[in-house]
C-alpha cells in the first residue's frame, strides 16, 4: 500500500487494498496477526491460530504482503510473519472515516 496517511490514499489504492481483504480467510489471518502484536507469529503458529494452513496460508500471506498489510521475515529456520503494517491498516480505516458526516445537515462531525 505504501501510504500511511488517509489523505494520501487514492480511491484506487484503497479499493485495491480492501480487495486483498475480500476473503474470510485473509481477514482471519490479518486479525490473528494484529492480535499477536509487533512480535508476529511463525507460519506454523499463525496457521494454528487462524485455522488456515499449508499452501492456502502461503497464498493468503502473499496477497496480504503485496497489499502492504503484512510483512514476512526469516529468523533462523523459521519464517516470522508480523502484522507490522499497523500504520497502513490504520490509514485504511481512517480513509473510510475521513469525511464522516461532512454532508449531514446541522450535525456534529463526530464518528467515535
Amino acid at each position: 500500500m505504501k501510504h500511511t496517511h488517509p489523505h494520501d490514499l487514492s480511491l484506487e489504492v484503497a479499493a485495491s487494498t480492501f480487495a486483498a481483504l475480500g476473503s474470510e480467510q485473509r481477514l482471519a489471518v490479518l486479525r490473528t496477526l494484529v492480535r499477536a502484536g509487533n512480535a508476529g507469529l511463525t507460519i506454523g503458529e499463525l496457521g494454528k491460530r487462524s485455522d488456515v494452513t499449508g499452501s492456502t496460508l502461503t497464498h493468503h500471506m502473499k496477497i496480504l504482503a503485496q497489499a502492504g498489510l503484512v510483512t514476512q521475515e526469516k529468523q533462523g529456520r523459521s519464517i516470522i510473519c508480523a502484522a507490522v503494517a499497523f500504520d497502513e491498516v490504520r490509514a485504511l480505516s481512517e480513509f473510510l472515516l475521513q469525511e464522516c458526516c461532512a454532508d449531514a445537515p446541522n450535525q456534529e462531525h463526530d464518528h467515535g
